[in-house]
């Protein structure tokens, strides 16, 4: 059975270029494989200096320690737009840093990386898209009076009216946020698919809302009118909001642990806690034999969405690595104090959606859920759990992700669906 939260990672090979005379010089370092089950500390890593365009600039001191840190300003990473230089040194795989890079990011290879390119070849192989799944049994089922409970019916529109703009979100936090701060070219690459693949999402959702024949008005403006996805939605537009000034550049020791916290914001709290209730309840209809088409496009959501996570977990632990400094004890304060947050507003969204209990499920279920939830993303970005004891009451999600098997849970179409490109033939 395959781990939802944890994807596997092929293994890295090494790489070197050329020596670079226009950049500082940096110590020889193996690419980088996944880092998401490491729990790093200041202590654990050396970062490496900060590289520049120009040779007179000294690098900055790393091993200075926070204080010295928080005093300094580097420069902004490169952007991609910097003028081309003719005959330039060529880039080599030390040159390179997930923020604050100053290497020339529209160089691909040679990879440091390698997860953050093998997440990318992995999700061009899942590939899908929602006209492929028929949702003809969900609208006989829909339209037959007596097909589903009031509360199921308002289980399916709430969760529908959340996430037609949460996945908007998100894919607003990448490109107008975070992807012009990830000053390294593979990571660039999956953050492009992953954009893609939320522009997909929100396709999903709409071909459910229109096979349906819902009030389309009633759906998308939930965000402004249901105060529990309003609550969680305003929570996360706070974090966009600061990083897409156009004055907002990284570089200095507050503006990058403000780029980190959106990181944990977005990649933890919004995909790692926000989307599990509604992917819990949609999912349990399939489980029932019930809306199969719906709950079908949800599993293949559910696959996208743990291998964002992976991948921000990844970022985010691999800037914790590379700048140990912006990792302080207050720091960690301020991120726990955001999770706990966000286990209250999606409690509270899980109580506005099953006010009673409905598909055998309760809110009581969903408060222990949230917190196991919560305590395995602390872990992963090397936190303390903060609900000691709490279990999982659905172990059943883990297999939602097990692509190995002939057909899912209710029998309507084989899953194991990958491209061409990526298919093995026997």
């Amino acid at each position: 059975m395959l781990n939802f939260d944890n994807m596997p990672v092929k293994p890295a090979k090494s790489t070197a270029e050329n020596a670079s005379p226009g950049f500082a010089a940096v110590p020889a370092a193996a690419k980088i494989q996944s880092v998401s089950t490491v729990a790093s500390t200041a202590a654990d890593t050396e970062s490496l200096p900060v590289l520049s365009f120009e040779p007179s600039t000294p690098s900055v001191n790393m091993n200075a320690g926070a204080s010295n840190m928080q005093t300094k300003e580097l420069k902004p990473g490169a952007t991609g737009l910097e003028e081309i230089a003719f005959k330039a040194a060529r880039v080599r795989v030390d040159d390179k840093k997930i923020i604050n890079c100053r290497a020339d990011v529209n160089q691909l290879v040679p990879f440091k990386y390698e997860w953050a390119w093998q997440k990318y070849l992995d999700a061009c192989a899942n590939h899908w898209m929602p006209q492929e799944i028929s949702m003809s049994r969900d609208i006989a089922l829909w339209k037959d009076p007596n097909g589903l409970s009031p509360d199921e019916r308002q289980i399916i529109k709430r969760n529908l009216g959340f996430f037609v703009t949460a996945d908007s979100l998100v894919a607003n936090n990448l490109v107008l946020a975070i992807y012009r701060h990830i000053t390294n070219p593979e990571c660039r690459q999956y953050l492009l698919r992953q954009a893609f693949e939320e522009a997909l999402h929100t396709h999903a959702y709409q071909y459910i809302v229109e096979s349906l024949g819902l009030d389309e008005g009633e759906i998308f403006n939930m965000y402004r009118e249901i105060p529990s996805i309003h609550e969680k939605d305003a929570f996360q537009l706070q974090f966009t909001s600061e990083l897409a000034d156009p004055n907002f550049s990284t570089g200095t020791f507050a503006a990058d642990q403000r780029l980190l916290r959106n990181l944990i914001g977005y990649y933890i709290i919004m995909e790692g806690i926000f989307f599990y209730v509604g992917f819990v309840q949609m999912l349990s209809f399939g489980r029932q034999n019930k809306m199969t088409g719906a709950s079908e496009q949800f599993q293949y959501i559910l696959r996208d969405e743990s291998m964002h996570l992976n991948y921000g977990i990844d970022v985010i632990n691999q800037i914790k690595n590379e700048n140990p400094h912006l990792w302080t004890a207050e720091f960690q304060q301020e991120i726990i104090e955001l999770i706990k947050q966000g286990v209250d507003l999606e409690y509270r969204y899980a109580e506005d959606t099953m006010p009673r209990g409905v598909l055998g499920l309760n809110c009581q279920m969903f408060s222990e859920y949230l917190r196991f939830i919560a305590n395995r993303r602390c872990r992963q970005i090397g936190l303390t759990e903060q609900f000691p004891g709490a279990k999982n009451p659905f172990p059943w999600m883990s297999e939602m992700l097990d692509l190995k098997k002939e057909k899912n849970f209710f029998e309507t179409r084989v899953i194991e669906y990958q491209t061409g490109g990526a298919l093995s033939w026997d």
